[in-house]
Parts: structure tokens; sequence; C-alpha cells
């Protein structure tokens, strides 16, 4: 193991108990969402954000004034989707979620969000969903139409990981930004 200069250990990938532990070895997907996001608006490309979480603050600890700290909180009502905006002049609503099997189950995502999705869709917006398979290091945006019917009409409540790949659209991970979903909009809802 390699140790910085400072005195820091380094924080690798370490074994444990025989299984390798891949923590530090990317991003989540909601921080690779948040910079492909700041990298669209600093672009002029896009203007999309992460919605708020709306919570009620209802006690806090403060042992020291710099040290405030939330101790309880509730959620005020039910959140939509995680995120929304605009890219070329069209509404975009969408819900970012991972999974680490080889299949989407339908536990992930929530009826109200769904609902959320079909409104969107139904009044001209684009609704979609990006699902990471974390076990294969890969990531699809799959069309909010398509994620509906399967929820409502499936009698199996999952979506196959070979079901998304051939129904979704892959998007590319690299640099600027590291998870370029934008190309995917631009594929499957600016194609004319």
């Amino acid at each position: 193991m390699v140790n910085y200069p400072n005195g820091r250990k380094a924080n690798p990938a370490s074994k444990q108990s025989g299984k390798i532990n891949t923590a530090y070895r990317g991003m989540s997907l909601e921080e690779d969402i948040n910079l492909a996001n700041q990298f669209y608006l600093s672009s002029n490309l896009a203007v999309i954000h992460k919605k708020p979480t709306p919570i009620q603050i209802v006690k806090v600890d403060y042992p020291k004034r710099a040290a405030a700290k939330i101790v309880e909180g509730y959620f005020q009502r039910r959140s939509t989707t995680d995120y929304n905006g605009v890219y070329k002049g069209r509404y975009i609503d969408f819900e970012a979620k991972e999974t680490q099997k080889d299949a989407f189950p339908f536990t992930n995502i929530h009826p109200h969000q769904i609902e959320h999705l079909r409104q969107i869709i139904e009044h001209g917006g684009i609704g979609f969903i990006i699902i990471a398979f974390t076990r294969y290091d890969e990531v699809y945006l799959v069309d909010g139409s398509y994620m509906i019917d399967k929820y409502l009409n499936s009698p199996i409540k999952h979506i196959t990981y070979q079901e998304i790949t051939e129904k979704g659209f892959l998007i590319t991970q690299g640099y600027q930004p590291r998870l370029d979903y934008l190309k995917a909009v631009e594929a499957i809802y600016m194609e004319v």
C-alpha cells in the first residue's frame, strides 16, 4: 500500500472477508448526475437540478454553534422524482435509481412517482428513469412510457437487465461529463 506524503493512508478497494470492497472505486449515480448537470449548466446546454426533499425539521442539537445537528425530522409530503429542468425548450423530469441485481425491481419506485411521470408525459414533457446496474458498471435511460406500461401491466414485478439492455439506451460514461445522459435524451426524444 502506498501512503500519501502528508502521512495519510491511502483508501484503496480492500479485501474484507473474501469480498472486494469497491466503495471507493467510483461515484454514486446521484453524484455523477449532479456533476453532469453542473457541466450542462456551465456549458449553457441545459438547466437541470436535483429537487430538494421536503423535510420538516423538528429538533436540532446545538453542542456548539458551528456543530448544529438535525436530530429529528419528518418528510412533509411525498416527493415526486429526483430531477427536473429544461433542455432545448423541452421540460425534463426523471428519477435516478441504482441496483446491484440482474433486474430492476418495481419496489425501487413508488406508485406516486409512476403517476407523476405519467402526468409529465401526458402534458408533453420528457419523462424517464435512469437506472445504474452497479454489477455491470452500466447506466441506462429507460423511457417513462415504457416503464409505466411495465409497472402497471406486467405480472412480473421487475424488468430484467437483459430487457433494459434491449429497450433502454446505454448512457456513455466519459470524462466531461462523466455520465452524458443528454446524448440519450437527444437520441430518443429530439430526433425527428
